[in-house]
């Protein structure tokens, strides 16, 4: 009976998909594999401090957020699909160059020019799923997605542990290569996909400026990507500052940091589609978003009475917390793939996701420096206001919602938006669940935040 359930619950939705979880356990696989060892591979085998390897991660972000908005508008022109594949073999052309550098300069270069290549497949891959996907399945094939994008990570991770567990430099080495020729296959993957709408217009229609303003000019959609990015911000706590909390504030043994972190990648492998399910339109990703910081709100009052438990209570205490902000991790998730289908112009959904991007970034920057001083200095006081700040997005996010709503009924004609909904591929027959998560994969870049896509 168990297993009976767990292989329904293994098949896709469809057999697209299947493929396009496919491809977001490659990405993830090759992708966990390379981060698990970056941070050896940067000191031991480019010889670079840390100072350099932080600074030049932090021009390397900027650099991606300067280039959100311009690769997006590159996907409505070239189509997504296109875009997509010239972003992965871009991807795996500067892994296989990562050997060869061995100084600070080259680093840097390389930095800049893998984050806005990953800015480029972030846009193309977020245009293209909406525009293929039938608007009845989006929602449940990307949680199908995310469930594989983390299981690819943690295959990634174990991956990138085996390496370093060799304590060798040449294998640290070819660590790049593996990744290089992971990204190769999901490159030649890509290809294989069907074409999404904005793939079939041709060269004279891509020459033409779409007419209407764009999502610059959408204050709604600017401000709900910018409270997604406060949401979002549940990662911080999960990541960074619960684990903090965990070392310097309570007397919970350090070993349990393992534990909670395998507990989140069980989570996030076998739940998205259970906290998707239901979530069809605006109203019900509203109340998702709402069950989402219920528990953010939960997991911060849990979390600030372990600084006076003891012993086994701290523990569960700590765990509690820490199953509580993946709960809102999962809620959030379900919710936003909804508010990128309905409030998007369906003609530039390229330079919307770049905006997105870049608003959404500005959403969540400053939440580690602030959320760490908040707990760690101001202790209850400080959680508190950690869920002040979800509570007051959450009540925001509504009518931004709305207003964003009200900007495409304005400017995008009746006719796209109605398309938008009503469109979808006809249904290909059902394959087993075995084969169709492993042919033609496609990784979900835009499904966890926090990688690089």
């Amino acid at each position: 009976m168990i297993l009976t359930a767990a292989l329904r619950y293994m098949r896709p939705p469809s057999p697209l998909a299947g493929r396009l979880a496919g491809q977001s356990l490659l990405f993830a696989l090759g992708d966990g594999a390379f981060m698990t060892g970056s941070a050896v591979f940067f000191t031991q085998i480019v010889g670079l401090s840390a100072a350099q390897v932080g600074l030049g991660l932090t021009c390397a972000g900027i650099a991606a957020f300067l280039a959100a908005v311009p690769m997006g508008k590159l996907v409505d022109r070239f189509g997504p699909k296109r875009m997509w594949a010239v972003s992965a073999v871009g991807q795996a052309a500067m892994f296989a160059l990562w050997p060869f550098i061995t100084d600070f300069p080259g680093f840097l270069m390389m930095a800049v020019g893998m984050e806005v290549i990953s800015s480029l497949g972030h846009a193309a891959h977020g245009a293209y799923t909406i525009d293929v996907l039938p608007p009845g399945e989006r929602v449940t094939s990307r949680a199908y997605m995310y469930s594989a994008l983390n299981l690819g990570f943690t295959l990634g991770s174990f991956a990138g542990g085996i390496a370093l567990a060799f304590h060798s430099n040449d294998v640290l080495h070819a660590l790049p290569w593996f990744t290089s020729l992971v990204f190769v296959v999901n490159a030649v993957a890509v290809t294989r996909l069907p074409r999404a709408s904005h793939d079939n217009r041709t060269a004279a229609e891509r020459k033409v400026k779409i007419p209407g303003p764009g999502p610059m000019r959408n204050p709604g959609w600017i401000l709900t990507s910018f409270l997604s990015g406060v949401f979002w911000t549940n990662q911080v706590l999960l990541n960074l500052v619960i684990p903090l909390w965990l070392v310097e504030q309570t007397d919970a043994p350090r070993v349990l940091l393992a534990f909670l972190f395998g507990t989140n990648t069980v989570m996030c492998i076998f739940l998205p589609m259970v906290t998707a399910r239901g979530v069809t339109g605006l109203p019900t990703a509203l109340r998702a978003i709402r069950i989402s910081s219920t528990f953010f709100v939960i997991s911060c009052v849990i979390t600030l009475a372990t600084h006076d438990t003891v012993g086994w209570i701290t523990i569960a205490l700590v765990w509690l917390g820490h199953v509580t902000v993946t709960g809102a991790e999962l809620y959030l998730s379900a919710a936003d793939w909804t508010f990128d289908a309905e409030l998007m112009d369906p003609r530039q959904r390229g330079a919307y996701q770049g905006t997105a991007n870049l608003s959404g970034t500005l959403g969540k920057v400053w939440a580690p420096a602030v959320y760490t001083f908040l707990a760690m200095n101001w202790g209850a006081t400080g959680w508190l206001l950690i869920a002040g700040i979800i509570v007051i997005a959450t009540i925001a996010i509504h009518p931004s919602t709305r207003l964003a709503r009200r900007f495409l009924e304005t400017h995008v004609p009746a006719e796209a938006l109605a398309e938008a909904r009503a469109s979808a591929p006809a249904p290909e027959p059902a394959v087993p669940a075995a084969l169709s998560t492993t042919a033609d994969p496609e990784p979900d870049h835009a499904a966890r935040p926090g990688p690089l896509p």
